[in-house]
C-alpha cells in the first residue's frame, strides 16, 4: 500500500471511523490488559500517523485484544521537551522523536543531521539501518530507552528565502536564516558566515512575513503544511541534512510486556515505519510540483562546494571532536570522507 497526498485526509477519515466502530467491538470481546499511549508532534494527516493507526489496529488484532496502543498525535500530550521527559518518568510509554532534539539527552542521537553528510536515500537507509544506526541505538539505550530497530522518515531539509536563491555557499553569507534552537544547525550556518536566528517553529511565518529573517529550512511537507510560500519565493533543494524520527519505549513499560506480545508490538512498530518511508518519499516527490504552482521558484544546486566550505571553516573538525571519534568513523563508512 502506498499513500498519496490526495488520499490523507480520506485514510485520516477512515481510522477514525474504523476507531469508533471497531475498536469497541475488541474491546469488548477482551479487555485490554495494556493500554499504552503513543505520543508525537505530527499532524494527524501525516503519514506517520495513517501507519500508526494501521500498526495500531494490527497489533490489537494480532495479540487478540491484551494490547491497546492509543495514538496521539500533532503534541496532544505536550511539546517534544515535555514528552521526552514523560517517556522517561512513564507519563506516555512509547513517544517518537527527532534524533537532533533527542541529543539533548543522547549526544550522538544527532550525527545523522551532520551538513551535506548523506547525498541521497540510499546512503541514508545503508547507515541507518546498518552501523550507524546501530550505534546511536546502543547510546539511546544507554540512556534507559528501548528504541525500535527501525528510523521512521522526516525527510531532508530545504532552504527557502524571499531574497535569492542560494546557489553556492556565497549566496549564504549574511543570510538571516530561522533555524531550530539546536547548536549543530546554528554551528552549521555561521560556518557558512550565516545569520542563523533560532525562533520556535510557531513564530516563523510571522517572522519572514515582517523581514526579521530571509529565510527558513524545513522538509517540503512542512513548508507547504505551514505555508511558508506564501511569504518566500524561492526554494533551493540543498539536502543540506536528512533527520528521521526515533521510535522510543519507557522501559517501564516495554519490559511489562510478556516477551510474545513484545516481540508482536516491535514487529508491527518497525513494519510501519518501512512504510512511512515509501509514503514520505512519495509525498515529498509530488510536493515540488504543487509548491511551484503556488509561486515557489525551485533550484537544484551542487552539494561539493557547500562541503568544501564547511570543510575549511572547521565545522566537520569540531563536531568530530564532540561526537568522539568511533561515531565519526561510523559515519564516514557510509558517506565517505568529511573531515
Amino acid at each position: 500500500m502506498t499513500i498519496s497526498r490526495r488520499t490523507l485526509l480520506k485514510a485520516s477519515a477512515a481510522a477514525t471511523a474504523f476507531g469508533g466502530v471497531s475498536m469497541p467491538f475488541i474491546a469488548r470481546a477482551q479487555q485490554a490488559e495494556y493500554v499504552y499511549k503513543y505520543a508525537n508532534n505530527l499532524p494527524d494527516t501525516h503519514p506517520m500517523n495513517i501507519r500508526a493507526r494501521e500498526m495500531s489496529a494490527a497489533i490489537k488484532t494480532e495479540t487478540n485484544g491484551k494490547v491497546d496502543l492509543q495514538v496521539f498525535p500533532n503534541n496532544q500530550l505536550g511539546s517534544d521537551t515535555d514528552m521526552l521527559s514523560q517517556i522517561r518518568s512513564g507519563g506516555v510509554e512509547f513517544f517518537t522523536l527527532s534524533g537532533l532534539i533527542l541529543a539533548t539527552l543522547v549526544p550522538a542521537a544527532s550525527i545523522n543531521g551532520i551538513g551535506f553528510a548523506f547525498p541521497n536515500y540510499d546512503t541514508v537507509w545503508k547507515a541507518m539501518d546498518g552501523d550507524l544506526g546501530a550505534y546511536i541505538r546502543k547510546e539511546i539505550t544507554k540512556a534507559n530507552l528501548v528504541v525500535m530497530d527501525k528510523i521512521w522518515d522526516n525527510g531532508f531539509r530545504e532552504i527557502t528565502s524571499s531574497t535569492k536563491p542560494i546557489k553556492s555557499p556565497d549566496d549564504l553569507k549574511g543570510f538571516k536564516i530561522r533555524v531550530p534552537v539546536s547548536p549543530l544547525w546554528t554551528s552549521m550556518f555561521k560556518a557558512f558566515d550565516s545569520a542563523p536566528a533560532s525562533i520556535n517553529i510557531s513564530e516563523v511565518y510571522s517572522a519572514m512575513q515582517t523581514r526579521v529573517v530571509e529565510g527558513q529550512e524545513n522538509p517540503l511537507a512542512i513548508i507547504s503544511t505551514a505555508k511558508f510560500y506564501e511569504v518566500q519565493k524561492f526554494c533551493s533543494l540543498t539536502n543540506h541534512m536528512w533527520d528521521g524520527y526515533w521510535f522510543l519505549a519507557n522501559r517501564r513499560a516495554w519490559e511489562k510486556l510478556p516477551a510474545d506480545l513484545r516481540d508482536i508490538v516491535a514487529k508491527n512498530i518497525n513494519a510501519a515505519g518501512m512504510k512511512e518511508r515509501e509514503d514520505v518519499a512519495k509525498l515529498n516527490a509530488g510536493l515540488r510540483g504543487e509548491l511551484e504552482s503556488k509561486g515557489l521558484a525551485f533550484n537544484e544546486l551542487e552539494p561539493g562546494p557547500f562541503r568544501d566550505k564547511l570543510k575549511s571553516a572547521g565545522f566537520y573538525k569540531e563536531w568530530q571532536g564532540k561526537y568522539g571519534d568511533e561515531a565519526w568513523a561510523i559515519l564516514e563508512k557510509a558517506v565517505g570522507k568529511l573531515g
